[in-house]
């Protein structure tokens, strides 16, 4: 069977991989759909971020669906056939952090495709793949496209979660693409009254316009759009800040009215924190960083109709076309979560 493999920066291959049986607790899983992720892409373009790097060659890939192939001993179901989304978030259960509830944390922590760890946690970019059966969530009803975003979803759904009461709130979000728009899709469903949308890429923003926030500005020609939310000490109550840009958490803390919350996702690098201005007003400035439990809530949103993430895919492309996938995901003028089919021929 067939593996995305990264080895070096540019150097992405469709590697050979030996089929195995499930043990155990797992289940040998068909992937249908994989979804291409910016850590994918810092990977792909640059051989990592930040002070990680790839020491060996590593399967990439973490938001994936796919359907029962084969349970291992002492596994009830799902049944052959079933489609179910992958959690790629596999904690130990047994360090501190797990233990406090906090398995997002935890010191031990298995997430598919990550070369923090030596070796490499390999990823989920494979036509076969082993999970534990606790990693699987039944999917019917959703495509194999709609099912692999769970976990992006997931993320929106545990910085709503960080930001605390959502009802009512004005919401000023900051960066459109994929997690930007699940986290403000999770919002609406929390009760926020009013969201307002800022990127540089318009089809960005177009997408945003389908999901239902109110307005969107593009920065790169308006730069002076966000002004009038500045009188009176600030205007917004939540600031999701999914850039990475510092420029944007800047003018997020300027139009954030007092004791606002601001929820940094982007990972854009180090980044200044204009803390006077912080200090002054009473904000609150929240790192998000993963999920757990929301996992299973992001599918059953989406089976329910709650929460609909199909215009947030914006490309679909056959595993053997896999260099294609990525350098469309790579073009944010025209890509918003490319997703590659491993179930074309």
């Amino acid at each position: 069977m067939k593996a995305v493999v990264i080895h070096a920066p540019k150097d992405l291959r469709l590697d050979d991989q030996p089929s195995r049986e499930p043990g155990a607790g797992e289940i040998r899983i068909r992937l249908a759909s994989g979804g291409i992720c910016g850590s994918d892409l810092h990977y792909f373009n640059h051989g990592g971020f930040g002070p990680v790097r790839l020491k060996e060659p590593m399967v990439l890939g973490h938001e994936v669906s796919g359907f029962v192939d084969k349970l291992g001993p002492g596994v009830d179901g799902p049944a052959a056939g079933t489609l179910v989304s992958i959690c790629p978030s596999r904690p130990c259960k047994t360090c501190s952090y797990c233990l406090k509830g906090l398995p997002n944390h935890c010191l031990n922590m298995r997430f598919y495709g990550s070369a923090m760890p030596f070796p490499h946690i390999q990823g989920a970019f494979q036509q076969e793949l082993i999970v534990d059966a606790t990693q699987c969530v039944p999917a019917d009803g959703l495509t194999p496209g709609e099912a692999a975003m769970a976990e992006p979803l997931s993320v929106g759904l545990h910085a709503t979660r960080r930001a605390g009461e959502m009802l009512g709130k004005r919401v000023l979000l900051t960066g459109c693409g994929p997690i930007g728009l699940l986290a403000a899709m999770a919002a609406r469903r929390a009760g926020a009254e009013e969201i307002v949308a800022t990127d540089l890429a318009d089809n960005a923003l177009e997408t945003a316009k389908k999901i239902g926030v109110d307005k969107v500005i593009n920065v790169a020609t308006d730069a002076d759009a966000l002004e009038p939310y500045k009188k009176d000490k600030g205007y917004f109550d939540v600031h999701y800040e999914c850039s990475g840009a510092p420029a944007a958490l800047k003018m997020g803390i300027e139009v954030l009215a007092p004791r606002g919350v601001i929820m940094q996702l982007g990972l854009g690098g180090d980044m200044e924190v204009p803390m006077m201005a912080l200090t002054a007003k009473e904000l609150d400035l929240r790192g998000s960083f993963r999920f757990h439990e929301e996992f299973s809530t992001a599918v059953s949103l989406m089976r329910s109709k709650l929460i609909d993430v199909t215009p947030v895919i914006s490309h679909t492309i056959p595993l053997a076309q896999v260099h294609d996938a990525f350098d469309i995901a790579n073009d944010r003028s025209r890509a918003l979560k490319t997703q590659i089919d491993f179930t074309a021929s």
